[in-house]
């Protein structure tokens, strides 16, 4: 089965103002990278905004959550829901689109038509909270995935594992007492937002990895192999969903850790072998941070490689 790749022109719609770390560049890159004749294999889909959208996003986020960030995109100029996080008159379509694709990925997978999929959406989501929007995100596209997944197919292990720079703290709230969800990150620590450290369990289904300040692929990958992996594979996820954020890479201006394509090659791959064994390999990935052009485009290109099982050789 082919691996799914979600784009849209609405993602490009998103303006956050010049000089914005997550700007419309991050998915010109990346649509660049995935256009070379080794991802001709990919089945590229538009998602359409389906009717009941705003119920989908109502599985996390509370009614008056949802009223105010639609109330504050403008229609024209631009509008803050925080300091961090920067609306246009382009937000809307292109967050309910977000919403939508993930959406869309989970109705493809679960009912046996594709096993893998790469949704590139703007803007990002693990750090939207139920009650409202914070870090550049407006709703949390793959906790939305995942109630979805719950509500709608009935299933009862989902495993998300999120492996950006920073804490996905939206993602997080939203499970904090869900043992149907489990929710895996590893991010540098101390950093933005402040939350993920190990004390933070949940009903035990949290589990968060701390990464000092300067780790590269040694430590992270060492990490994943005593904590996180072990625990995905316990937890017999019928699902994993992944917060792909690619802002740990070395060159990236946001963070300082030291991760290199071939670090997220070596956790795509790994997260493929668990959902081969433990889910006919069904997996949900959803684009968060990554800021620096070139490092983002590289890591998506070797991390969508591993989704459709092509062979690379990282850097």
């Amino acid at each position: 089965m082919r691996t799914l790749y979600y784009s849209h022109p609405d993602f490009l719609g998103h303006d956050t103002g010049v000089a914005h770390p997550e700007s419309v560049d991050r998915l010109h890159v990346i649509e660049q990278a995935l256009s070379g004749p080794e991802f001709s294999g990919l089945q590229r889909v538009e998602p359409i905004i389906p009717a009941d959208i705003q119920d989908k996003i109502g599985l996390v986020h509370s009614k008056a959550m949802i009223a105010k960030v639609l109330a504050t995109i403008p229609t024209q100029g631009l509008a803050n829901l925080d300091a961090d996080t920067v609306v246009s008159p382009g937000s809307k379509q292109a967050g309910l689109r977000a919403v939508a694709a993930v959406c869309d990925a989970v109705d493809r997978i679960c009912s046996g038509q594709n096993a893998r999929a790469f949704c590139a959406v703007r803007p990002p989501g693990h750090h939207a909270m139920p009650d409202y929007a914070m870090g550049f995100c407006l709703f949390n596209n793959i906790a939305i995935a995942a109630e979805y997944a719950r509500s709608r197919y009935g299933l009862t292990r989902i495993a998300i594992v999120d492996f950006d720079v920073h804490h996905g703290n939206g993602t997080q709230a939203a499970f904090y007492e869900q043992p149907q969800v489990l929710y895996a990150s590893s991010h540098q620590w101390p950093h933005y937002p402040g939350s993920g450290h190990p004390s933070e369990t949940g009903v035990g289904n949290i589990i968060n990895v701390p990464l000092p300040s300067g780790s590269g692929g040694e430590v992270f990958r060492e990490k994943y192999r005593q904590a996180i992996l072990p625990a995905v594979k316990k937890f017999n996820p019928e699902l994993i969903l992944v917060s792909a954020g690619f802002d740990a890479h070395r060159d990236d201006p946001l963070a300082s850790l030291t991760l290199l394509e071939d670090d997220y090659r070596w956790i795509t791959d790994e997260l493929n072998a668990i959902a081969d064994t433990c889910c006919q390999g069904r997996i949900i990935s959803a684009l968060e941070g990554g800021y620096n052009l070139r490092a983002l485009a590289s890591s998506v290109a070797v991390h969508v490689a591993s989704l459709m099982g092509l062979e690379t050789d990282g850097e």
